[in-house]
């Protein structure tokens, strides 16, 4: 078996929240692997350690351009929170969003080779993007984009630069908006609870049969624990199905508030700043060491 190093723990005590010894035993439990010590914390922890798993540390912008039904959401990566703020930047990813919604490029690649200037790189997008590496003096990527194009209304959020929503409906603009406001706020996995990924589906399920064996109950109890459990989840991550943030009995849900204003939601796309993406962690007692080694070898 692997060691277990105080590192590995820090790491996902910070993704789950769990105590530092409940993180230990399960990274021994899973034999190191931190994917399914995360499933065990949640089995033993409960939504706890999931919500916090879902804590975001690359940097960057959202980023949102909307003119009647054509619209897009792009996100663009950068190294420090710091260039996040920088009004280049900032310029940078507006104009990719207007370039997307504007020239309906296929992929990051299309949309690279657009033609773009501004603070005097040119004439293609990535040559400001590489303009703006070497005058900034840090990395930056364009990650991912949607496009909407002509098959509904569009309505637009922005949290901040670091969440991003657009929702395609038809019906009232308010309520659309509303719409945005509250995924942006519980973060959907999909529309309706069909719409949910597979994948996530078959994750809960998994760890809610894990959780259901513990119980000692007779396999048929187990089974309904079971899908007692998976229905609950569908129901907290589809937007459709979710409590309105803004329902003033608390009970409202979404799809009841969208249809008392006949509005009727055709999806939406969510963007969180570094959504999935690992951010890199600088060992500092690691980086002494090595130097320490290094200057002994060269004496």
């Amino acid at each position: 078996m692997p060691a277990i190093t105080a590192s590995m723990v820090a790491e996902l005590r910070a993704k789950t929240d769990a105590p530092m010894m409940e993180c230990k035993k399960a990274l021994t439990e899973a034999d190191g692997d931190m994917v399914r010590a995360e499933e065990i914390l949640r089995v033993k922890l409960g939504n706890k350690a999931g919500k916090a798993a879902a804590r975001i540390t690359a940097e960057g912008v959202i980023s949102a351009s909307v003119s009647g039904t054509t619209g897009a959401l792009i996100e663009i990566n950068c190294e420090t929170d710091f260039v996040s703020k920088n009004d280049a930047f900032l310029a940078f990813a507006k104009a990719c969003a207007e370039l997307v919604a504007s020239s309906n490029p296929a992929d990051v690649a299309a949309l690279s080779g657009l033609p773009l200037s501004m603070e005097s790189f040119g004439p293609t997008v990535e040559d400001v993007r590489k303009g703006l590496i070497g005058k900034i003096g840090e990395n930056m990527t364009i990650r991912r984009f949607k496009r909407y194009a002509g098959g509904g209304k569009l309505a637009s959020y922005l949290h901040g630069s670091r969440i991003g929503v657009v929702v395609e409906f038809d019906g009232d603009d308010v309520a659309a908006k509303d719409a945005a406001m509250h995924i942006a706020a519980m973060k959907p996995a999909a529309l309706s609870s069909a719409e949910v990924p597979a994948e996530l589906v078959e994750k809960e399920r998994k760890i809610a049969t894990e959780k259901a064996a513990e119980s000692g109950k007779p396999a048929d109890i187990v089974s309904k624990m079971v899908e007692g459990s998976v229905q609950k989840f569908l129901k907290e991550v589809s937007l459709l199905d979710q409590v309105f943030v803004k329902a003033a009995d608390g009970k409202q849900t979404v799809g009841a508030y969208l249809k008392s204003t006949n509005t009727t939601a055709k999806g939406f796309t969510l963007y969180v700043v570094g959504e999935g993406i690992e951010k890199k962690q600088d060992d500092f007692a690691a980086e002494v060491a090595a130097q320490v080694a290094a200057a002994s070898k060269a004496q």
